[in-house]
């Protein structure tokens, strides 16, 4: 028997190798498919990990403690205890205690909290020696500023008024080496609306004031107890661990919960796109595979009927028809298993864990198996319909029909009734519910049935009519379609394979198109660095002189903690720099009112003041370097009753552009101990003129300081009356101050129109008084008028406020709120642009683009799934390509035979080589159109969409899954693959014809 098979299968070549095609296409796709969803899970978790911030891959263990003087064994218990309660070990722990305080003194007491970490010294880049000793300590550039503390300095810090404090000494100005890394990531740690916590040895702890503080542990949870390696579940873990550290008063602090949704969605999307993507491949080809065994049983059946007429038994016969398959299949899978490892490893990469790799090369082996046995079933149930036949029909190739027609038509039936409970569900409960995984699929395979038939009855009726008519090519193409079985059949497969393609190739460019776009309005710009500054005005200065011109760099900042977040740009440059496509935003404008008032140049102020009242009072000048945004208090002492004229030394105003005047003070006299309060009701300070020394200029006169659109009192409360009248400014307590807040306790200078212009995505900031919107931000809250609504902005999303940088910052005064600084570069800016802005004081933290953003995106899962998506479509374009070539070829030997025939009888060489190629083509364009049809009905019918971000970021709404280019690229993929399979099988037919008489 094994001889007789290894026979057949030597003298029957072609249909060997277009089961040994078949089988290689397929296995390859389906065998790659677990090796591919191993690998991308791999990249696409490292892809989430590398794009989380470092907040979300972190851990961080915080207890209270009463150390009673002796931080340092506090600490070693606390390391002690924790490392007993800890199921994982953290990569690079850090311990630390923090304790927050308030500067002693002033008109303001800001909070500045003492800290001790480890490695301190080596994390911050020092401007100074390490701190060492007690009392030493290590203060932030921002926080040196805005005290006015140099190396040498001391600062006062005080729990609560009256308490001891306690004195530290400046030695030191740090600037975190790496800010937006992990060590810097605890928000203890970072300045929130206070100061950057000073840092000083463990031994300053022993201070009374200090005793009390908050031990921590911050360490990065390890990248493989994230991806789940061997099992790990990392979800459970942290909750039985939050439990355990609260019964001992330990607080478990983490925000890694969204990061572990993340990656949990994307290992599911893989999996379950891939998935299915191989089960379409598999039905496909089994489908394929039965259509060419069918094709190809005419020899067969002969070889059959003479083992019946030489006695042979039905299993007999059956071991040497099935032999014949399965030595090809078993070939094609040899073949087909290495090339889809190599496949999947080309376009996902390595599979690295041990564990994948096991249950990849299972499930691989298993994917296999299937398309061999579901291949060999097909195959066997066709051949085994066939020998039932008797022996004449088997030798004449033919046999009754009645039966297979209302089989077949039956079968037909449930298809359609399955199709439309998969489409019902699809619309009712969801795409990735049940049947609904194949609505597409199985709405294409209705739109094939129908057209088959539809195709087959035209066929029937239309061939001879046109014949009689006298069209003969088109006559003679509709009687070979008609006559030639198994043709409805084809052309159901082709129409799937295109659907199927043209879908997969849409949802491809979809996901491209998705990936940019997201890239686009989340970075605002095509190039975005994260700098670090002093301050918003340092930004400001150091991007206007790197790029005077301002076509290709924009200062902004991005303040996350407000509600509504806010996005403040220098809008003078965003039309030049920023990307306006997807989101077409356009800031309101600057809002500024004129050139506002002078600035001060000198190194001296002198004011002539008149105070009323029965009380003294404490008159003082916030000014602020218009260039650094370092801020300068002026001083002017105690005001005596009367009129009086006053001055004091300026320091860092010489400097130019010099400084900005930024608001008046009124205060009660302030001891050493204790903070200056709003000044008693019935006191009351009248400014008459301002002037200064070196250079000797007039400030403020009657002009400045009688218009009243100059100054304002402060945005919440009203503590101070401001009035201008007769060219005096005139600050005096309201009546119902001690019912007030007393935020409003100055008197600001208004060089910026009031309400401040914004654009506003989603709802808008809560109202104060009559429905004015207003912004919390800095000075306190801010009047703000709604210039425009959109439905997102950059970076934000679709909740926040877009604003102009420069006035935001002559608003906010000395304060400087929390915000990420940015530097927002065009297509095309050089990179000494880069150098330029290091150069003007910017230290350069974290650089992105919008095509990086586009890479990373797509290593995730979406990405992924659309790519093996597209790859098992073009799979199912290649069985139906070679389908229809077996089909075309068994086809050719009987066609020829008819059009000799004709032309013998007369019959035009021309419109014998037009119905030659008719034949064959009118079957691949039917399914060209009838699969173009189902792809265009399966985002409507079925709500197939491109697959979402797997983080939730649904800010821009997805392209549709067909899109017109995705569509005419298809086309021309699946028109040009099917024209020349079909082409190339019709050249035989086509020169035997030219070649006969």
């Amino acid at each position: 028997m094994l001889a007789l098979v290894l026979g057949a299968v030597r003298t029957r070549t072609a249909q060997v190798l277009t089961i040994l095609a078949l089988t290689v296409v397929a296995t390859a796709v389906v065998a790659a498919g677990p090796w591919y969803a191993a690998a991308a899970t791999a990249r696409a978790a490292e892809a989430d990990l590398a794009a989380a911030p470092a907040a979300q891959r972190m851990l961080s263990i915080r207890q209270g403690a009463l150390t009673g003087g002796d931080a340092a064994g506090a600490l070693e218990d606390f390391r002690d205890s924790v490392r007993r309660m800890l199921p994982m070990p953290l990569d690079e722990p850090v311990f630390g205690l923090v304790k927050p305080l308030n500067v002693a003194g002033g008109a303001t007491r800001p909070v500045l909290a003492a800290a001790f970490r480890e490695q301190f010294c080596d994390r911050a880049g020092l401007d100074g020696r390490c701190p060492r000793r007690a009392g030493e300590a290590a203060i932030s550039r921002d926080a040196a500023q805005r005290l006015g503390l140099g190396l040498g300095d001391r600062v006062s810090l005080v729990e609560t008024p009256g308490r001891v404090p306690v004195v530290l000494t400046v030695v030191a100005r740090y600037t975190p080496a790496e800010p937006d890394g992990p060590y810097w990531s605890d928000p203890l740690y970072r300045k929130d609306q206070g100061l950057d916590p000073a840092f000083t040895p463990l031994s300053t702890f022993a201070a009374e004031a200090l005793q009390s503080p908050t031990l921590t542990l911050d360490g990065r949870i390890p990248d493989r107890l994230f991806r789940g390696a061997g099992g790990f579940d990392l979800a459970a873990q942290l909750r039985e661990t939050d439990a355990r550290l609260a019964a001992a008063k330990v607080r478990l602090v983490t925000t890694s919960a969204g990061l572990l949704t993340t990656l949990h969605r994307d290992r599911v999307t893989i999996r379950d796109g891939v998935v299915t993507a191989a089960v379409q491949t598999l039905v496909l080809t089994w489908f394929a595979v039965g259509l060419a065994g069918r094709y190809t049983g005419r020899d067969r059946r002969a070889d059959a009927a003479l083992l019946k007429l030489r006695g042979a038994t039905r299993l007999g016969t059956l071991r040497l028809v099935w032999g014949q398959h399965l030595v090809p299949l078993l070939a094609g899978a040899l073949l087909g298993a290495p090339a889809g490892y190599l496949l999947a490893r080309l376009l996902a990469g390595p599979v690295t864990d041990p564990g994948d790799r096991r249950a990849a090369l299972l499930l691989s082996l298993a994917a296999v198996a299937a398309v061999l046995a579901g291949g060999l079933l097909v195959l066997a149930v066709l051949e085994a319909l066939v020998l039932r036949r008797p022996v004449p029909d088997l030798l004449r190739g033919a046999g009754a029909a009645t039966s297979a027609t209302w089989r077949s038509g039956l079968v037909d039936l449930l298809l359609v009734a399955v199709a439309g409970a998969a489409v019902y569900q699809s619309r009712a409960g969801g795409a990735g519910s049940g049947l609904a995984r194949a609505a597409p699929p199985l709405l294409a395979l209705t739109v094939a049935l129908l057209l088959a038939r539809l195709l087959a009855r035209a066929a029937d009726r239309g061939g001879a009519a046109w014949v009689r008519g006298g069209h003969l090519p088109a006559g003679l193409t509709a009687l070979r379609v008609s006559r030639q079985p198994g043709t409805d059949r084809v052309v159901a497969l082709l129409v799937v394979a295109v659907a199927v393609f043209l879908t997969a190739a849409g949802a491809w460019s979809g996901e491209r198109v998705a990936r940019d776009e997201r890239g686009a309005a989340e970075q605002g710009a095509p190039r975005v660095l994260r700098v670090r500054a002093a301050n918003r005005t340092a930004l400001l200065t150091a991007v206007r002189a790197a790029d005077p011109d301002g076509r290709t760099a924009m200062a902004a900042v991005v303040d996350t903690t407000t509600d509504p977040p806010v996005l403040s740009v220098d809008s003078g440059r965003y039309a030049a720099v920023a990307d306006r496509e997807p989101l077409a935003v356009s800031p309101p404008g600057t809002g500024t009112a004129g050139p506002g008032l002078p600035l001060v140049t000198g190194d001296r102020l002198t004011v002539r003041v008149r105070r009323d009242g029965p009380a003294p009072v404490q008159l003082t000048l916030t000014l602020r370097q218009d260039g650094t945004g370092v801020p300068e208090t002026v001083s002017f002492g105690v005001l005596g009753p009367g009129e009086q004229q006053v001055s004091a030394p300026v320091r860092g105003c010489a400097t130019a552009p010099g400084c900005r005047i930024v608001r008046w003070a009124v205060t009660t006299p302030a001891g050493p101990e204790v903070t200056a309060e709003v000044a008693p009701r019935g006191s009351a300070v009248g400014v008459r003129k301002m002037w200064q020394a070196n250079p000797a200029a007039d400030l403020l006169g009657p002009a400045e300081l009688g218009d009243v659109r100059r100054w304002r009192s402060g945005g919440d409360g009203a503590a101070l009356d401001v009035s201008t009248a007769g060219g005096v400014l005139r600050l005096a307590p309201d009546q119902n101050a001690m019912m007030l807040p007393v935020a409003g306790a100055e008197a600001w200078a208004a060089d910026v129109t009031l309400p401040l212009p914004v654009v506003l995505a989603g709802p808008g900031p809560q109202a104060r008084q009559l429905d004015d919107p207003v912004l919390g931000l800095g000075s306190g809250p801010i009047p703000i008028s709604i210039r425009g609504r959109v439905p997102a902005l950059p970076v934000l999303g679709r909740s926040g406020v877009l604003t102009d940088l420069e006035a935001l910052r002559r608003m906010t005064g000395d304060t400087e709120p929390p915000g990420e600084y940015q530097v927002w570069l065009a297509a095309g800016a050089p990179d000494r642009l880069v150098a330029a802005l290091t150069a003007a004081g910017l230290q350069v933290t974290g650089d992105s683009t919008r095509a990086g953003r586009f890479a990373q995106l797509g290593r995730q899962g979406p990405a992924a799934v659309t790519a093996f998506g597209l790859l098992a479509g073009l799979a199912g374009l290649l069985l139906a390509a070679a389908t229809c070539a077996v089909a075309a070829a068994v086809d050719r030997r009987g066609a020829g035979d008819q059009l000799r025939a004709l032309r013998v009888q007369g019959l035009a060489t021309r419109v014998a080589v037009a119905a030659g190629y008719a034949g064959t083509a009118a079957p691949i364009l039917a399914g060209l159109l009838g699969g173009t049809l189902a792809a265009l009905l399966t985002g409507p019918l079925t709500g197939t969409r491109v697959p979402p971000f797997t983080d939730g970021w649904d800010v821009l709404p997805l392209p549709p899954v067909l899109g017109g280019l995705a569509l005419g690229f298809g086309l021309l993929t699946a028109s040009a693959l099917l024209g020349l399979t079909g082409w190339l099988a019709v050249q035989p037919l086509v020169r035997r014809l030219r070649a006969a008489l």
